[in-house]
């Protein structure tokens, strides 16, 4: 099983019945059986809970992807760790007196008042924001009764195979104003098989968590005193991207990108005109008071492209200048919520390839197709791509004038166009409502990490809308003038994330042409040290990185340190090497070459440089 593979599933016939709100049985699709599984393990758990501690109450509990979580208002109790294995154990008593799940349905006022009865403020307040001739669905189980549309196991018993894996906080609503609440995270599977399996891959995951070994091999650091989602990249982790952008760079450049330079932040009127002030106000870092008119407001930027189209409006257009391919490495700044920091991958200042494609309507699936086929190449040269997935992002219609611009007309024009392109070109995809950007429908890169969870790393869209906004236009051949379209996209996304996932898919032996120390040299004595640093010369002048070691240690220690640290390749230098003006090579998986001349070695090395390869 690869480590970025999830557990094998074993077929079984019949399929697992369940029971649905209105109370009726039927065996699900198996692909939902998972969820059903985890949905009705986060409602045991929050009965085991509230059996160990009557004063809980509750907020949340759903299925996730990976397994469920609860969470959990315990008053002035601390839960750690180590009372989990307690809280399972009750579980396990619940499923063991295979108790009935049995729906019902309230009215709003009868939800709420049931929920006053039982004390659940947090179920209160959901339910007082719904609308007052909604229906509500309850599942009970024993004396435990939860809100939920389901469906659910049928009896308690179904549940055979569960864990509990963690416990952090987390803002009820997700917002830092509310109070901080305990979040109980878990996992089940079908079988206690598929549960092994997955207890066995989220270990061999921890010892490639970023988070930890990018910590340990000195990629980055952070500090608290600087601030949560502001990681510093040491020399590695800078060498590293680095290396990445002036790749990407030179990618982009080579297919007629215009490489810009445009400012870190800008007044509020820039992101009035784009929506962003709108929209995404409160993920942006404000400078002065937004509610003061009389005073100018600045804001660092959260995206490129408000700026970036001013290049475009730098003069006028005629169709004879499109496409205008326009790349940056931008820096980028979005207020994150401190819940959500994690390492590399969430952060609150990151660096990304962004680019827009300034079109006219008839080079847009032309365009299209070299924003994804860019994309493609750059993931799979780095190793990443076997582990993607493809989603259509679309809107919802029924959020159109609060989360969307624009009429419903230009959306389904663009999410008709998009999708006409995408099956064009034969892409596989998942649709996902209500994930687009609000100025138009997207294709995401998603990438499953080795705990199995997915992010998007990288993004194509398609706008329609921010090109009228900023009075973009173009003087068509026939003398009118005309509105672009605009594609937005990242050809290899953020380079924090990147480098986060580079480290976890490669166990931190990052390939030898992205590796930040690419060689070795290790002296066996001191007689070896003018070879070894003539050597580092002329290795260096080949464009690689190199260190030398003459620390008066044996070379055994050498060695092993260095495969410690996941340095690509090392050169042994003894007497003989120094004599004969040779090499002795070797590799961090222990292979050993034995004796070859110096440009026997580089031209091996820089073959594989050259080549990008990867395992």
């Amino acid at each position: 099983m690869g480590f970025f593979s999830s557990p094998r599933r074993k077929r079984r016939i019949p399929t697992m019945k369940v029971i649905y709100n209105d109370g009726h049985v039927a065996e699900c699709a198996p692909e939902e059986e998972l969820h059903i599984l985890r949905h009705s393990a986060a409602h045991i758990l929050a009965q085991a809970v509230k059996n160990l501690y009557p004063q809980a109450h509750f907020a949340y509990g759903p299925a996730t992807e990976s397994g469920f979580y609860y969470d959990i208002d315990l008053g002035e109790v601390k839960l750690t760790e180590e009372d989990l294995p307690a809280i399972e154990k009750e579980m396990q008593a619940i499923v063991k007196k295979n108790l009935p799940i049995k729906p019902f349905a309230l009215s709003r006022d009868e939800a709420i008042k049931l929920m006053e009865e039982r004390g659940e403020n947090y179920k209160v307040e959901h339910i007082s924001d719904l609308a007052e001739d909604v229906t509500l669905t309850f599942f009970q189980q024993g004396d435990y009764i939860d809100m939920c549309v389901g469906p659910h196991l049928c009896y308690t018993k179904a549940l055979k195979a569960f864990k509990l894996t963690a416990i952090s906080g987390a803002y009820w609503k997700n917002d830092k104003n509310n109070k901080m609440l305990t979040r109980i995270r878990g996992t089940a599977f079908a079988t206690k098989d598929e549960l092994e399996a997955y207890i066995v891959q989220q270990e061999e995951a921890r010892k490639r968590d970023h988070n930890k070994l990018g910590r340990e091999l000195e990629y980055f650091t952070t500090v608290d005193a600087i601030g949560q989602g502001l990681p510093v990249l040491l020399p590695k982790g800078a060498r590293v991207i680095q290396t990445l952008q002036r790749w990407v760079e030179d990618e982009e450049q080579k297919r007629g990108y215009l490489l810009t330079k445009t400012p870190l932040f800008g007044k509020s009127d820039i992101y009035k005109i784009s929506g962003h002030w709108d929209h995404y106000l409160d993920g942006m870092f404000v400078m002065g008071d937004p509610k003061d008119e009389t005073k100018e407001c600045f804001a660092l930027r959260p995206m490129t492209c408000p700026f970036q189209y001013q290049v475009y409006l730098n003069r006028a257009r005629s169709y004879r200048d499109l496409p205008m391919r326009l790349g940056e490495t931008s820096t980028l700044f979005r207020n994150e919520d401190s819940g959500e920091m994690h390492g590399l991958i969430r952060v609150r200042q990151f660096t990304i390839s962004e680019g827009h494609l300034v079109l006219r309507p008839e080079q847009l699936e032309e365009e299209f197709r070299g924003c994804l086929e860019l994309a493609k190449h750059m993931l799979g040269t780095v190793g990443m791509l076997e582990n993607c997935s493809f989603r259509f992002s679309q809107w919802d219609p029924a959020r159109a004038g609060i989360k969307y611009e624009g009429t419903a007309e230009q959306w389904e024009e663009a999410q008709r166009v998009m999708g006409e392109i995408l099956d064009k070109l034969g892409v596989e995809y998942e649709v996902g409502i209500d994930e687009a950007a609000f100025y138009g429908p997207k294709l995401d890169i998603q990438y499953k990490n080795v705990f199995g969870k997915e992010d998007t790393i990288v993004t194509i869209q398609i706008d329609m809308l921010l090109a009228q906004k900023f009075g973009m236009e173009y003087t068509d051949s026939d003398g009118k003038k005309k509105t672009p379209y605009i594609i937005h996209r990242t050809s290899l996304g953020c380079y924090e994330r990147t480098l986060a996932y580079l480290i976890e898919r490669y166990a931190g032996a990052l390939p030898l042409w992205m590796a930040p120390e690419q060689v070795r040299i290790l002296t066996i004595t001191e007689r070896s040290d003018d070879w070894a640093y003539e050597l580092k010369n002329k290795l260096e002048a080949e464009g690689m990185r190199v260190e030398v070691d003459t620390r008066n240690e044996k070379i055994g220690f050498k060695i092993r340190e260095a495969q410690m640290e996941k340095v690509p390749y090392m050169i042994v230098l003894g007497d003989k090497e120094v004599e004969d003006k040779v090499v002795a090579l070797r590799d961090r998986k222990g292979g050993n070459f034995g004796v070859m001349s110096v440009e026997d070695m580089i031209a091996k090395l820089n073959q594989e440089i050259a080549d990008k390869v990867h395992d």
